[in-house]
């Protein structure tokens, strides 16, 4: 393999590497793609997936116990959970998914390395692996190393009672209680899946909200839902947490500097995760990096014009489909095709716990701080039939809007099946559409789509 040469040699085989490594095949590139440990990266085995499998496992789990009787299902017996029936199956649909990616890849001609992929010199990637070492050369490098997560002074994490989302994932019993150290996507999607199970939660939150980076009015409206599922202390600064023979005390100090104690079984950490992009060979190669993100331009080259990154190692939107989508654009960019940068501003937020929340655009703060003459929206899921009909009606729609010109400028959606339905708001962003384009598209009745046409159709003059 030392003597192999490539077009393109792409190190990670996440959600932005192998996509990328299989558009490139496509389109007429000889290409390997090096994975350290599976092809699909965290997203696949510890990450998207399969959160989202057990997060199924909890939605049943709540229906079960409530819901069923209202629509005249009778569930006979004790409703209970079988977590190792659900780590099975979550763990039985990573694998269909990884043997899928594999036959993606080996279809698209695409040659999958396993080891440690790292720059050894200009056009040359060394690879360390159980097998031992070799190199190969390409013409362009495609850094797409992902994240892991990150920790906070004070707080180390020992993978039995300071866990983070990787541990979390593969538990052998639900904790009696659990804290939860962020109330970001991760955090929130773990604090419903836990609670759900059985486990008495408390979030703690460095910022005034939850979910911060969404509108502040639909962070409330969540925090609101989950008043009686969890407890929920924000403006909360961890100093310290420690093991005890029963489990973990954190120590933190909240906004008026009173100092509190929190214990539990278990304490989640999920305050973000950090670029790997360390003993990468970057330097050596010319690459620059900034707080440990690669350097990129718009096309995702880097300042070595044979080596592009993309995903979490350059930190622009961390999120799966970001990478994916960057990969698309670095492809076409090695290929002399100039495409454009991506709008990152049209990129979905997508967060799964229940009721979901997703986003695309700006928030009504970030728009005014923009000079919008910001008009706005809201309609609560319960005006919905679908919505009512289906048994799921918390939440709500909010649409920010350029008083002037009518343009969308954001939608931020709180309720059922959100992460799905902000797929024709982030359409509507990308062709600049109006409210009133909004507003006068016909949406089948009776759906929860409805809810864009309803918002919009209050800004229309």
């Amino acid at each position: 393999m030392s003597d192999a040469r490539y077009n393109l040699a792409v190190i990670g085989g996440g959600p932005g590497g192998y996509v990328a490594a299989a558009y490139a095949a496509g389109r007429g590139m000889h290409v390997a793609c090096v994975e350290m440990e599976a092809v699909g990266g965290v997203c696949l085995h510890r990450g998207c997936i399969p959160s989202k499998t057990l997060i199924r496992s909890a939605e049943l789990l709540e229906l079960a116990r409530g819901s069923f009787s209202d629509f005249g299902v009778n569930v006979q017996g004790e409703v209970s959970l079988d977590l190792s029936q659900a780590m099975a199956n979550k763990a039985k649909v990573v694998d269909r998914l990884h043997r899928g990616t594999k036959s993606l890849l080996k279809a698209a001609g695409v040659e999958i390395i396993e080891g440690r992929g790292r720059l050894s010199r200009e056009g040359r990637v060394a690879i360390a692996s159980a097998d031992g070492n070799t190199e190969i050369a390409a013409d362009y490098v495609l850094v797409a190393t992902g994240s892991t997560p990150r920790s906070i002074p004070g707080v180390e994490v020992d993978r039995e009672t300071i866990i983070t989302s990787d541990h979390a994932l593969f538990l052998d019993a639900v904790p009696q209680s659990m804290i939860i150290l962020g109330a970001g996507a991760i955090g929130m999607e773990f604090a419903y899946i836990m609670s759900t199970f059985g486990a008495k939660v408390t979030v703690l939150e460095l910022l005034p909200r939850v979910l911060p980076l969404e509108d502040e009015e639909i962070s409330a409206a969540l925090q609101r839902l989950y008043r009686d599922r969890c407890e929920i202390a924000c403006g909360v600064h961890v100093t310290g947490a420690e093991t005890t023979s029963g489990g973990v005390r954190v120590t933190a100090s909240s906004d008026d500097s009173r100092e509190r104690t929190f214990e539990a079984d278990k304490l989640l950490v999920a305050v973000g995760r950090r670029p790997l992009s360390d003993d990468l060979g970057l330097e050596a190669c010319g690459v620059g990096t900034e707080r440990g993100h690669v350097r990129c331009d718009p096309v995702m080259r880097t300042d070595n014009p044979r080596v592009f990154a993309i995903g979490d190692v350059v930190g622009r939107l961390p999120l799966a489909h970001t990478a994916s989508m960057e990969g698309h654009v670095a492809v076409d960019a090695m290929l002399g095709d100039q495409p454009g940068p991506l709008d990152y501003a049209a990129i979905p937020k997508a967060t799964y716990c229940v009721p979901e929340v997703a986003s695309v655009g700006l928030t009504e703060a970030a728009a005014a701080e923009r000079g919008h003459d910001v008009r706005t929206a809201k309609l609560m899921f319960r005006a919905i039939g679908k919505a009512v009909a289906s048994g799921e009606y918390e939440g709500l729609c909010k649409i920010v809007a350029d008083a002037g010109t009518g343009k969308v400028l954001g939608v931020h959606i709180l309720g059922p099946h959100a992460t799905e339905l902000v797929a024709e708001a982030g359409l509507a962003l990308s062709m600049s559409a109006t409210v009133r384009d909004l507003a006068r598209t016909v949406h089948a009745h009776p759906t929860l789509s409805e809810i864009l046409m309803e918002t919009a159709a209050q800004l229309v003059h």
